[in-house]
């Protein structure tokens, strides 16, 4: 097997056209010239968001396997979920407490520039 993959490869090297072109080296994508660097600065918040995403859903996939095994579990299963639950729950409402999901400025702020900009205004 890898005697054929390595013949295929060593064939296509020997056989193959070598052309230097203007546009052979310069990215492609779906007919649309690129006018830019790809490499763009996000926000450490979307980063928050997909943690919390991977968080809650590995929460979903464990309720949903304790679900399904329900009967065999018992009361263990039961207390072991709730406990699973519970710590998931404390750590967002301490999360929610440390401003950890304010993506937004408060509405105080913003009615604070609001009237410092109608102020200046006047």
């Amino acid at each position: 097997m890898l005697l054929i993959v390595g013949g295929m490869l060593l064939i296509s090297h020997l056989l193959g056209q070598r052309h230097k072109e203007k546009a052979t080296d310069t990215q492609y994508e779906g007919g649309i010239k690129s006018t830019g660097s790809g490499r763009l600065r996000f926000s450490s918040q979307f980063y928050l968001i997909a943690m919390f995403f991977v968080i809650f859903d590995l929460e979903a996939v464990f309720i949903i396997a304790w679900a399904v095994a329900f009967k065999d579990l018992g009361w263990y299963g039961y207390i072991g979920a709730s406990v699973f639950i519970f710590i998931l729950l404390a750590v967002l409402i301490y999360e929610w407490r440390q401003g950890a999901l304010d993506f937004a400025p408060d509405g105080r702020e913003i009615l604070k520039a609001y009237r410092k900009k109608i102020l200046k205004k006047s």
